[in-house]
């Protein structure tokens, strides 16, 4: 695996629900279709508008220091612009909601 870009952020989580999203919370900014009975299963997140273009559409982050949520995740969706260097999990609106700080993503290679 070949890293690239690495930065610091705060993570948080997201449901695809109206009230955390917009009018169409089943599609993501970059026109992804999310499944509604396990979005969680996708591993994709969204980035805050600050970090799109070091961190674009369609590529794999290392997440690292956010417990159970570290691994690789795919951008697929964008923030509201009033979060600067934040990311956003895509989970299951069971899941309780949470906030990690300092959390190091590493833009990858996922082709191995």
């Amino acid at each position: 695996m070949k890293l690239f870009i690495a930065t610091i952020v705060v993570a948080t989580l997201y449901n695809a629900l109206p009230n955390q999203t917009d009018s169409s919370p089943l599609v993501t900014a970059s026109g992804e279709r999310i499944n509604g009975l396990c979005p969680e299963s996708h591993r994709w997140v969204a980035v805050s508008p600050d970090l799109l273009e070091d961190f674009p559409f369609g590529e794999c982050i290392l997440v690292e220091g956010a417990d159970e949520m570290n691994g690789i995740w795919r951008v697929t969706d964008v923030m509201n612009p009033r979060f600067t260097n934040y990311i956003d999990f895509l989970v299951e609106d069971t899941r309780k909601l949470g906030k990690w700080y300092d959390v190091k993503i590493t833009l990858v290679n996922h082709e191995e």
